[in-house]
């Protein structure tokens, strides 16, 4: 029974030193944690097992008080080389790689997205889908479009700009004239 009260007053005075600790050195061992890992959560993780140690060896801590801050500086260092060492001894996780995101390289969305494009474009005018056809397809400056129709470049300008605003207004689902 006294074994068991003795146990139970040392780790009562183990925590209150390790609470002391941590209220004296913990904001300037976080710092210093999150400087070395560049990282606030990892330095947290730092922290914290640091201090598990030093609730671990609280009976050496004690036994030398003018040394507990730079063992526990010591630790801490020694924790983020070997949380360095360990991932680069790990291969890759799979969240560090580069994700290919399916989206952006599914055929069928470009193909769809294509189809959507040239039927909005058959519900245009004439004028606008050549004026269109020449400058986007044909990818012509508008003085090259202009030749190629047989228009004013000021014309080929002109339809264009009413072009894209027709074909905005048929891919929302307006009707072409709500855009003019």
């Amino acid at each position: 029974m006294v074994r068991l009260f003795a146990s139970a007053r040392t780790a009562r005075a183990d925590e209150a030193l390790v609470r002391a600790l941590h209220g004296e050195h913990g904001p300037s061992l976080l710092a210093y944690a999150t400087r070395l890992t560049g990282d606030r959560a990892a330095a947290e993780d730092v922290v914290q097992e640091a201090f598990v140690r030093a609730w671990r060896n609280a009976g050496a801590l004690a036994a030398a008080p003018d040394t507990v801050r730079a063992w526990l500086f010591t630790v801490a260092r020694n924790l983020v080389v070997d949380r360095a060492r360990a991932l680069a001894a790990r291969p890759a996780e799979v969240t560090e790689l580069a994700p290919a995101d399916p989206v952006l390289h599914d055929h069928a969305q470009r193909v769809v997205d294509s189809m959507s494009v040239l039927a909005a474009i058959d519900r245009l005018s004439a004028d606008h889908r050549r004026v269109l056809v020449e400058i986007y397809f044909h990818d012509r400056s508008v003085a090259d479009a202009a030749r190629a129709l047989g228009v004013a470049p000021g014309t080929v300008k002109s339809r264009s700009h009413y072009a894209v605003r027709a074909l905005r207004a048929v891919l929302a689902g307006q009707p072409e004239w709500a855009a003019t």
